[in-house]
């Protein structure tokens, strides 16, 4: 399994994720020690500079998409073990990689089992209701101010510098990101246009709820745009095409005796 993930991302790709990696681990363990900034200015240092670099690491390993299922299933896994002993041993900070290695491969391992593009568009089109329902008036909504400890556990934190408060994305926002990017390079779509609008889309989410002064939004509405509008066409003409396959393959049936 290791031979084939190496033999999928170039040198180039390995040693920017070595790179990239020693750089956000050098935050996450000084951020409390950084200069302070006011709330916007925090707000745009989380989504210009950490949540990009956050995601980089995803878009690094993104060839990796293409391992086998049961390789993909096992690294989500071993990822899933290791984010549970580490938020058990109150090492959440690196747990939170962990936990995005779990969904990112989970989403991977998921996204195999997509037989067509259109049902990825499907699934864009009704994630953003469960979601706004979820957090607005679901078991999101529960556990975000009736069990915080639960939550924190179940998101990954985004630290602002010079303090001990943070950003959270909850895990199925890590999931559903993997899910989409891992959708464009599948399908050859526009990869590169994806992964910038996936993670503008969290940013933009942030700052929406910072300016209506709210606890928190669902991820999921804008992320889901954040993959419909870079690939709208080419999702447009796919969508067509499964319809008229489909509608061949109706007509080809026999007629009923």
């Amino acid at each position: 399994m290791v031979g084939g993930a190496s033999a999928l991302l170039s040198p180039k790709r390995v040693a920017a994720f070595v790179a990239l990696s020693i750089a956000i681990a050098v935050y996450y363990a000084t951020h409390e020690s950084w200069f302070s900034l006011s709330l916007w200015w925090a707000l745009a240092w989380l989504c210009f500079v950490l949540i990009p670099a956050v995601f980089g690491l995803v878009w690094l390993v993104l060839p990796a998409w293409s391992l086998p299922v049961r390789y993909l299933l096992a690294v989500a896994l071993a990822f899933g073990a290791l984010a549970l002993v580490l938020q058990v041993a109150s090492a959440a900070p690196v747990a939170n990689f962990a936990k995005l290695g779990a969904m990112t491969f989970a989403a991977w391992c998921f996204l195999r089992f997509f037989e067509e593009l259109s049902w990825v568009v499907l699934v864009a089109l009704i994630v953003p209701w469960v979601d706004s329902y979820s957090v607005w008036r679901g078991p999101t909504n529960t556990i975000v101010n009736e069990k915080p400890q639960v939550f924190d556990a179940l998101s990954f934190a985004f630290p602002v510098p010079g303090s001990n408060d943070a950003a959270r994305l909850g895990l199925p926002d890590l999931l559903f990101f993997g899910l989409f990017l891992g959708a464009a390079a599948r399908w050859q779509l526009r990869t590169g246009w994806t992964w910038i609008c996936l993670t503008a889309s969290l940013g933009g989410t942030m700052a929406l709820a910072t300016w209506l002064d709210v606890g928190g939004l669902p991820a999921l509405p804008l992320l889901a745009v954040g993959f419909l509008l870079p690939n709208a066409d080419l999702l447009w003409r796919e969508v067509r095409r499964s319809l008229a396959r489909a509608r061949s393959a109706r007509d080809r049936r026999p007629a009923p005796k």
